[in-house]
């Protein structure tokens, strides 16, 4: 088994399979839980940050340049700017902090 990824692929894909295919087939009514519909509300925006995370941290040359861009993009989203103005912000920011760091 070590040496055949295949079985690894056939394994990954049944459960992938399987976990999109079970809400589809045994959920039939409307989700009514309070905390199940919260949660299901907010999956995609936390698996986009977990996803986002260690990227802006991992994409520059210095991860202190790329820490120093989250800040930045954190206050701006926390003081209502949109996304547009805060992506310009933080590569502005970025692009300055790599200058001044290295």
């Amino acid at each position: 088994m070590k040496n055949n990824p295949y079985i690894y692929l056939s394994i990954m894909a049944i459960i992938t399979y399987l976990i999109r295919v079970f809400p589809l087939t045994f959920i039939k009514k409307p989700i009514e839980n309070n905390f199940i519909r919260s949660f299901l509300h907010y999956v995609p925006y936390v698996t986009l940050s977990v996803m986002t995370f260690p990227a802006i941290l991992d994409a520059t040359r210095s991860p202190i340049a790329g820490a120093i861009s989250l800040v930045c993009g954190i206050l701006l989203a926390w003081f209502n700017a949109n996304m547009f103005q805060v992506s310009v912000a933080c590569s502005i920011v970025v692009f300055i902090a790599e200058f001044i760091i290295l």
